[in-house]
């Protein structure tokens, strides 16, 4: 059978067996195998890795798109001189220890503190590590409930996000809550708990979040739920945005 023959019906085949990543590469690798003399069995096992390789690699562009992370944010471009946040901390936390123990992570402060930065990377070093991550701002978390309970879908979102390892929830009370969206937040909260862990991100310390959810009995309940099993960060100094745009940092030189 000729080469051009049995590449034709490889093809084929890697098709019906919804083989993407082999089909794409096998030619090429047989033709290097058979000018560097590789061992049969080698052959095989190198093109069996490609589609896991390739797998692999597309299951994490899908995280990625389902996660909705904000920017490209991560822990190798951290720059550790900007942060309040000691270094050892930040280590400790990258290991993602705390998601597989169903843990939170708060990070509180004042705006351009590095909290989003944080708490994205550490979302970012998650989904490389196989899991399953979700990210809101405030806003668009109300705004996911808010269409479940329309469409008579509260629990499958729930559930939905119960299903997750990590639910990132950012710049929490950067703008009012209402009484119902501050209802929507304590359902997740309180449906995660113990359950898929979450980052939460605030201007407001833990104790202050009295004062941008509604009722206060609501909100008690809620930092109890998020605090119990939660990491607890307080980033401080001045704004590493307003700082680099008084320096020139924030544009590029005319």
């Amino acid at each position: 059978m000729s080469t051009e023959i049995a590449a034709s019906e490889i093809e084929e085949m890697t098709k019906r067996l919804r083989l993407p990543h082999i089909r794409r590469g096998f030619l090429d690798l047989a033709l290097s195998a058979r000018a560097q003399r590789w061992d049969p069995m080698e052959l095989i096992r190198v093109l069996l890795e490609s589609e896991i390789q390739g797998r692999n690699a597309s299951t994490l562009l899908v995280r990625r798109a389902a996660a909705n992370l904000p920017g490209n944010r991560s822990l190798s471009g951290f720059d550790h001189s900007l942060t309040s946040v000691p270094t050892q901390v930040i280590n400790g936390l990258s290991n993602l220890e705390w998601i597989k123990l169903k843990e939170n992570l708060v990070i509180v402060g004042p705006p351009g503190t590095g909290k989003s930065f944080l708490a994205e990377a550490l979302a970012s070093e998650a989904i490389e590590a196989g899991m399953r991550v979700v990210w809101f701002e405030a806003e668009s978390l109300f705004n996911y409930i808010a269409l479940a309970k329309e469409t008579n879908n509260l629990k499958g979102a729930i559930l939905r996000l119960q299903r997750l390892d990590l639910v990132a929830i950012d710049d929490l009370g950067i703008l009012p809550i209402s009484p119902v969206e501050s209802e929507a937040l304590y359902r997740v909260i309180n449906a995660c708990y113990e359950v898929t862990s979450v980052i939460v991100t605030s201007n407001f310390p833990l104790g202050a979040f009295d004062e941008i959810i509604e009722p206060k009995s609501l909100a008690s309940a809620l930092v109890d739920r998020l605090a119990h099993h939660a990491h607890l960060i307080e980033t401080k100094g001045d704004s590493i945005r307003l700082t680099q745009a008084l320096s020139g940092m924030g544009v590029r030189p005319l």
